[in-house]
């Protein structure tokens, strides 16, 4: 999803860049970008998952918690160190937290250069940043067996390709939200069955998607199912052809747009007044607009959705790790679990959260699909950094440079 949500708005300015708008993305990208163009380099060392290496496999990782630095500094989206975690933090551990907020996944990685320059601890990634962290060797991996409550996940967050690497964990799951399909019940009497509808003519200027590079998986996505002759098997993962055809449908589909949103706020305001009946969304935007009143709901159509997932990453030169490992214990309780997901608008990867978010706002496990079954999960694909090297070590996929570039020209 994720942009970046303000306390009380919902907004959050991932790019999606979660988290953040393209403009944002491009301006930090020269920098950012220059990550995906050395990692091949970074692979000489050995071959692992597809090809590449992890500078920083074989980091020695703590077996125990040792005395607190008395600080931590965090890079994270706004809204992930709200002073009603953050001072009982303080006080149970002693560290005094710093942030910086970032806007977007690729300032991130840009902060979290040269491993965090020896200036941050910790930054609360998306999985369109995570390889390009671990292949720059800018995290390294962690003990999970510190963080008592992972066993406590769901199943698919506990080792998930994004973060975890030849059974390596570069960080501890965090929260997460699908991808969804937003529509209006009066437009739609009963829930689309495809997102074709964003690609249809009938609902031209009705319609609003991210601005955001990572929706070109959306796209790809939903071509692996409707031309599988494609041979899209991993919307992350495209050969040229293969990203041809996705650029050439979203080209088709941007006369259809009504505007591609930044914030949560202005997609909620675009069906608030009408102005769109269908978009691609988060449970966020649903769950406000339907408190509000609105007459809309959510789907996953059958061809499945995208979805994002956070991590809490571990700097390589990282100055307060015992403090740094004390906020991932912190941060992955299912109290702290909770709360976070009902302020950010997203779902805990802690699936003792859900009877805690129910007594903080009754009705939000379910609204977050906390407890949703293993089935749906499965029907996400989550984000993670399109590299030129594939996971079957063939280096024809096309790299997350050229979906910035291609995005720019999309949405013209």
């Amino acid at each position: 999803m994720r942009a970046t949500r303000t306390k009380g708005t919902g907004e959050r300015m991932k790019p999606r860049s979660r988290r953040g708008a393209t403009g944002a993305l491009i301006a930090v990208a020269a920098t950012a970008l220059a990550v995906v163009s050395i990692i091949p380099s970074a692979a000489s060392a050995g071959r692992v998952n597809g090809g590449l290496t992890a500078p920083e496999a074989n980091s020695p990782v703590p077996t125990s918690v040792g005395k607190t630095e008395g600080r931590l500094n965090l890079i994270a989206w706004e809204g992930y160190a709200q002073p009603e975690w953050v001072k009982p933090f303080q006080a149970a551990t002693g560290c005094k937290v710093s942030v910086k907020y970032a806007g977007s996944s690729s300032e991130m990685v840009s902060l979290m250069a040269s491993g965090g320059g020896g200036q941050y601890d910790l930054v609360s990634a998306s999985g369109d940043a995570d390889l390009r962290l671990i292949y720059a060797g800018d995290v390294k991996p962690i003990n999970i067996s510190l963080i008592a409550s992972w066993k406590n996940f769901q199943t698919f967050l506990q080792s998930p390709s994004f973060n975890t690497i030849a059974g390596k964990h570069y960080g501890v799951s965090f929260e997460f939200g699908p991808n969804v399909l937003l529509y209006s019940t009066k437009t739609f009497k009963t829930a689309p069955s495809s997102w074709s509808v964003l690609y249809n003519k009938a609902y031209a200027g009705q319609i609003t998607v991210p601005d955001n590079p990572i929706q070109i998986a959306d796209a790809a996505l939903y071509l692996s199912k409707t031309q599988p002759k494609l041979g899209i098997t991993d919307p992350y993962e495209l050969t040229q052809p293969q990203f041809n055809a996705t650029v050439a449908l979203l080209k088709s589909e941007h006369p259809l747009i009504k505007k591609y949103w930044d914030l949560a706020s202005q997609e909620i305001s675009l069906f608030q007044s009408g102005t769109t009946v269908v978009g691609a969304a988060w449970p966020y935007q649903t769950n406000t607009l339907v408190a509000a009143g609105a007459k809309v709901a959510e789907t996953i159509p059958k061809e499945g959705a995208t979805g994002w997932a956070d991590t809490w990453m571990l700097a390589t030169k990282a100055p307060d790790p015992n403090c740094a490992y004390k906020w991932m214990q912190w941060m992955t309780t299912p109290q702290i679990q909770a709360e976070d997901a009902i302020s950010f608008g997203e779902t805990p990867a802690n699936k003792l959260a859900c009877p805690i978010m129910d007594k903080i706002q009754k009705g939000s496990c379910a609204a977050y699909h906390a407890n949703a079954p293993s089935s749906y999960f499965q029907t996400i694909k989550f984000w993670k950094t399109p590299l030129a090297t594939c996971d079957n070590g063939k280096n024809d996929c096309v790299p997350f440079q050229s979906w910035v570039t291609a995005w720019t020209q999309i949405i013209g």
